[in-house]
């Protein structure tokens, strides 16, 4: 991705090192998480399968939260943006003023203002108006205060343990939870949520987060046409939405695989949402309430 020396968002808070520090602005710091019941192995596990896939906030599944739902996921194609702290955040300040752009331009071709959301750096734990979580939960996106949440480690995590390497794989991450905050604006998020049992909170789950891959395809659609993208990019968000999928995820956590569990939807589904938005650029396609899945 071709992504230095380009427009950076302000939009930026860094709460890293328990306040501020980075030169991105902002303050505050984490509060340790509150609350009981899961503990050791099983929570280390329930996490994993949770986190790597970047979508729900653990703490709403378990109760654990102050307020309402909160939804997660270099110039060459290489091993991504590893270099320094402050090349990695330049790079994440790209993504997101791309994400800006393209999602500025969609909603005013739709006669509607775009809310642009706060990108939040944390490290640790961090407070959002969702409650509070911790590194291991994975990026998240709060809607109740409009910002994404993401430990930058979690890049190294993506490119090691999930074997998701390159610098699109981590805009994939970024443009992922930015499309939770464009369902937010739309109302999805608020239309979906109910009182289903948990097979079907996690069945609406599931095409939450698909949905949110589709405008993360979109959003490399529009990329793509601004002449960002470089070879291979696509590809990169490929691999990282395949493994990320609950199927294998499962299958690397516990060695079996429980589809009344899936939260996120499986490898196939993921890949095959994000290259819709990819291949279509039209936001009606990404309708993954209609029909199968």
């Amino acid at each position: 991705m071709q992504w230095r020396g380009r427009r950076q968002s302000s939009n930026i808070e860094d709460r890293r090192g328990g306040g501020f520090g980075g030169g991105l602005g902002g303050g505050g710091m984490g509060i340790p998480i509150r609350g009981g019941g899961f503990g050791g192995i099983g929570l280390i596990i329930f996490a994993l399968i949770l986190w790597l896939g970047f979508g729900i906030n653990p703490l709403a599944l378990l109760g654990m939260e102050d307020g309402g739902g909160s939804y997660q996921t270099s110039q060459n194609s290489g091993p991504g943006v590893q270099g320094t702290q402050d090349e990695t955040d330049d790079f994440v300040a790209t993504v997101l003023a791309d994400t800006e752009d393209v999602w500025t331009k969609r909603f005013q071709s739709m006669g509607r203002d775009y809310p642009l959301p706060t990108l939040v750096l944390f490290d640790n734990q961090v407070r959002s108006a969702c409650g509070t979580a911790q590194s291991a939960m994975g990026p998240f996106y709060c809607p109740n205060d409009q910002k994404l949440y993401i430990d930058l480690g979690f890049f190294r995590q993506l490119q090691g343990q999930l074997n998701s390497p390159g610098d699109f794989a981590q805009a994939y991450v970024v443009a992922h939870e930015v499309g939770h905050h464009v369902q937010n604006v739309l109302g999805t998020l608020q239309r979906k949520q109910g009182g289903a049992d948990q097979a079907g909170a996690n069945a609406t789950s599931v095409r939450i987060e698909l949905q949110a891959d589709c405008y993360a395809g979109i959003f490399a659609h529009d990329d793509a046409n601004a002449g960002y993208l470089e070879d291979g990019d696509i590809e990169e968000a490929l691999n990282a939405a395949n493994q990320i999928g609950d199927d294998t995820l499962q299958k690397r956590s516990q060695g079996v695989v429980v589809p009344d569990s899936f939260t996120h939807g499986t490898s196939a589904q993921r890949v095959k949402w994000f290259r819709t938005g990819y291949l279509s650029g039209d936001m009606n396609a990404c309708d993954t309430f209609k029909g199968g899945i």
